[in-house]
């Protein structure tokens, strides 16, 4: 029987473990999780997620009586914290250096520079007058951001000096102190999905996105089109990022934007990707990482010798009805989708709510919202909380349109 500590995540993706011979220590906050999660695990430990040393004070009494084969999470806000306890009771993972070089958006920078890769300009700055300087110095568009920004918080395009006045008061209003200005990646944003074990890298899937001016992604696609061209290119890049970070276990989602000049990473995460990338990844490559996670560091399963070959395509989209009060939704007759809804005054402890329930179903769709609710603006990913579309298709395309088709039959009546 093996022993895995799970740190965090909404939900931790533990189901079927007991089915796999592994007993899993869920470490998280009170409150902060769906009971039902604990029906997979041996036992639940409370901890601030993000605090390394009170997740070690916790766990070491546990590790002294039965060892640890693995402790992990797939959730951001842990991932320093993790690498902290791996770090201390030496055992196999992701460090924590590694993971304060996929935290640190700079020190990312820094790592693939003195490599040769993905060459762009980058700038820590401190000031409006800083941005304003780098911006003159590159003499374009500029993007502004949290050095460990996720989720498209408080992204800045920046031109003018009155565009970094107002971008560096926004900043600070929301508490930063020190911003990454770099310049600004013309192209189609695409991902790459991999796993890594014992220091060997596989790509698996590929996927783009549609988002808005804010850089919100509200539709994700895979395997992506834009990519193919480039995609022996984008392949050798991602390792080359991992092997940069120090990365030697684990799955990883890597963002990349596909300039004039070549592709350019974005950023990348020692975890697995949001908004129902895992499904997409299952659907169009027919590979679970959540179970893969599981598996795979613990000699369960073998890591594929070769990235697979895509045996359809997938896509999720999310509702994005204009803003303001509901006052009706509808759904068309003969919708041609499995449809849900989210009982009213319910909180979804997920991202993607009844996801679980739509694992064998071709299209689906879940509405998060009810007359009376409110639409917010579409200014961080969080904010794409009004429902989803999910499709397979023969490829992404054809997922594509069955979200399209879909999303046009769900009306939100907007006051």
């Amino acid at each position: 029987m093996y022993r895995i500590a799970m740190i965090g995540g909404r939900p931790a993706p533990v189901a079927g473990a007991k089915e796999l011979g592994i007993d899993v220590v869920l470490v998280h906050e009170e409150g902060a999780y769906d009971p039902a999660i604990l029906e997979h695990c041996e036992r639940v430990v409370h901890a601030p997620i993000a605090d390394g040393p009170a997740i070690l004070e916790v766990l070491k009494p546990l590790h002294a009586e039965r060892p640890f084969d693995r402790v992990m999470t797939t959730t951001e806000p842990a991932g320093i914290s993790t690498g902290f306890v791996v770090d201390a009771l030496g055992l196999p993972g992701v460090s924590e250096a590694t993971a304060r070089a996929l935290a640190d958006k700079s020190l990312t920078r820094e790592l693939l520079a003195e490599r040769g890769l993905s060459p762009v300009r980058y700038r820590v700055v401190t000031s409006a007058e800083e941005v304003a300087g780098f911006a003159a110095e590159i003499g374009g568009r500029i993007v502004v951001k949290p050095i460990d920004g996720v989720a498209s918080l408080h992204i800045h395009p920046v031109g003018t000096p009155d565009e970094a006045a107002l971008a560096w008061k926004q900043l600070q209003d929301a508490g930063i102190s020190s911003a990454l200005a770099e310049e600004f990646l013309e192209g189609q944003v695409v991902s790459v999905d991999s796993f890594s074990h014992e220091g060997r890298h596989l790509t698996i899937g590929y996927s783009e996105y549609r988002m808005n001016d804010r850089f919100v992604e509200w539709e994700v696609s895979t395997p992506s089109r834009a990519a193919v061209p480039v995609l022996p290119e984008l392949r050798a890049m991602t390792v080359a990022l991992l092997d940069a970070v120090g990365l030697t276990e684990g799955p990883s989602h890597s963002e990349f934007v596909l300039t004039a000049d070549g592709p350019r990473v974005l950023e990348s995460h020692a975890r697995l990707a949001g908004s129902g990338a895992p499904e997409l990844v299952r659907r169009a490559f027919g590979l679970n990482l959540t179970r893969m996670m599981l598996t795979i560091p613990l000699g369960i399963e073998e890591l594929p010798a070769t990235s697979p070959d895509p045996i359809g395509g997938a896509a999720v989209r999310f509702f994005t009805p204009d803003p303001g009060p509901i006052t009706a939704i509808t759904v068309a007759d003969g919708i041609g989708a499995v449809v849900k809804q989210l009982p009213k005054g319910e909180v979804p402890g997920v991202f993607l709510p009844y996801l679980d329930e739509l694992i064998e179903v071709e299209v689906g769709a879940v509405i998060q919202k009810h007359p009376g609710d409110v639409v917010a603006p579409l200014l961080t990913v969080v904010d794409c909380s009004n429902g989803y579309v999910l499709a397979s298709g023969k490829d992404a395309n054809d997922a594509v349109a069955k979200t399209d088709a879909v999303n046009d039959q769900i009306h939100f009546e907007i006051a």
